[in-house]
């Protein structure tokens, strides 16, 4: 531990006494090599000392494609599987709305639907991780998946024949546009 120390104190005073140099004496042939032979000269030690005191941080500059923002930062290994759960569900719920659709039952299909994405703007509000649930922003989230599942359940719930909900403007309106 303590060899580790002084390789970290060792390379911290080369790289400070490189700078001074570097800054202090005009650009000039003796300057560079001064700093290549010191670079040389460092070792394995400094090398491992320099890993070390990376940061962490995203580089100022993007050089390569960012990771995706769910990934392995938020759970490690095989716990990330096992965050998927709310978006597996909400999709399985829309898979059985869209078999019962197929299947002739359009106003059981669609309000399945409707009710799925409600379900997911719920899901997002209340869990602190939703895995690919997450898309954007938590209030963004939550309102998209909301409006968009009132949208569809009303349209369920309006739908012909036989609506199970009649509203008065929504009929003018169709009739005004339709003509």
């Amino acid at each position: 531990m303590q060899a580790e120390n002084e390789a970290e104190a060792g390379a911290g005073a080369d790289s400070g006494t490189e700078a001074a140099a570097g800054s202090g004496a005009g650009p000039g042939p003796d300057t560079a090599a001064a700093g290549a032979t010191s670079e040389a000269g460092r070792g394995a030690e400094a090398a491992t000392a320099a890993e070390a005191a990376k940061s962490r941080r995203f580089p100022s500059v993007t050089q390569d494609t960012a990771r995706p923002e769910g990934h392995g930062r938020a759970a490690p290994g095989d716990a990330l599987a096992a965050r998927q759960w709310p978006m597996l569900s909400v999709l399985a719920a829309t898979a059985v709305g869209l078999l019962l659709t197929a299947l002739g039952h359009p106003r059981a299909g669609v309000l399945v639907i409707g009710v799925a994405l409600i379900t997911a703007s719920v899901l997002r509000r209340v869990l602190p991780q939703v895995g690919m649930l997450a898309v954007r922003s938590r209030f963004t989230d939550m309102v998209t998946y909301g409006l968009l599942g009132v949208a569809i359940t009303l349209l369920a719930l309006v739908m012909e024949p036989k609506p199970w909900l009649e509203i008065q403007f929504l009929e003018s309106a169709v009739r005004f546009t339709v003509r």
